[in-house]
């Protein structure tokens, strides 16, 4: 592939993450924020240290306030923002940008109160004339194993398979390596549900169970998850993929997982308002609770680990006792999918 120019929007962890991978590949990357700060550290410093402590980057990688010089003359651009301002940043990129890119996006989350997918938004608010079909990069992947270059396998999905090509190739090399898929509504529900499951299994941690409980929570996240995808359109085999079961055990496993720490705060009795202040990073899985329990009731989809975490989340339901009714009621057949 030729060098490409493009623009990373949104500097937190995994977005400078991902501008590294890109900047290794050889490609000019622009890094936009709107914390002055932050861009003037990245710029100066060549630091990103609110996120990694001990990594500098490399010099090659500018980051910018202005939208407009960020997205000027670029070949991509790749959203990496919250998903509650993702449709405020499409907006400002949709009045700035004078040609068409190829638009991705590497977020988790579903938005609250529309339900809709991070694509959806981004068709919604970029206007077809200045954009491919939406490429979404997701997997199983933590920044704090990316950034030092560790070995990581993830999808680029479209509905357009020539777009999510472009993706692998731009973004793939020897530590850092992507899978095409054409089922974009399972590879996002995947990576916006398995938050919520990722929550639940820190919960347990943090009452002090092991990893029976663990597995248990995971294997039955995964059979909910995918509930919910395939009623909402999705091929039920893309969630024993890299997105689906992958992302799933990376993500309620680990202590790199912001959404598993908060569960495991949640667990040891501390309050919410204090463990999303101490996080210092968003919480994607404590408002994507909310939207696939409001979309669950919709449907008519039985899913008892989101509910339960609803209810200790947003209802102040007793942690341990809810957790724990979910965990034992559970009466089912592991072949009943509806």
């Amino acid at each position: 592939m030729d060098k490409q120019t493009i623009a990373v929007l949104g500097p937190g962890s995994w977005g400078t993450a991902l501008a590294q991978v890109l900047n290794d590949n050889g490609h000019t990357v622009r890094l936009w924020g709107n914390i002055p700060a932050q861009i003037d550290e990245i710029n100066t410093q060549h630091t990103n240290s609110h996120y990694f402590k001990d990594i500098v980057l490399d010099e090659n990688i500018v980051a910018y306030t202005d939208l407009t010089a960020a997205l000027a003359d670029v070949d991509a651009v790749l959203f990496v923002v919250p998903t509650k301002v993702t449709r405020l940043v499409a907006k400002q990129v949709a009045d700035v940008l004078d040609h068409k890119v190829i638009v991705m996006h590497a977020s988790k989350g579903l938005e609250p109160g529309t339900h809709e997918r991070l694509s959806t938004i981004l068709e919604e608010e970029i206007p077809d004339t200045l954009r491919s079909e939406i490429v979404v990069v997701s997997g199983p992947s933590h920044a704090e194993e990316t950034i030092v270059r560790d070995i990581t396998l993830i999808t680029a999905a479209s509905k357009d398979l020539t777009a999510a090509k472009y993706a692998q190739e731009l973004f793939s090399n020897h530590y850092f390596r992507l899978y095409t898929n054409t089922d974009v509504i399972g590879v996002e529900t995947a990576g916006a549900l398995k938050n919520i499951i990722a929550v639940g299994a820190g919960v347990l941690h943090g009452l002090g169970f092991g990893d029976n409980a663990k597995a248990a929570i995971i294997t039955r996240g995964l059979a909910e998850i995918t509930r919910l995808g395939v009623k909402l359109g999705a091929n039920p085999l893309t969630y024993s993929g890299l997105s689906g079961v992958g992302d799933l055990i990376v993500t309620g496993t680990s202590v790199h997982s912001r959404n598993w720490r908060a569960g495991d705060a949640l667990g040891r009795g501390e309050k919410l308002a204090d463990i999303e202040a101490n996080m210092g990073m968003v919480i994607e899985g404590l408002s994507t609770t909310k939207v696939a329990y409001e979309i669950a009731q919709e449907l008519g989809v039985y899913m008892p680990i989101t509910t339960a975490i609803y209810q200790a989340i947003y209802e102040n339901a007793p942690i341990k006792e809810t957790v724990l009714n979910m965990m034992s009621n559970e009466f089912r057949s592991e072949d009943e999918w509806a």
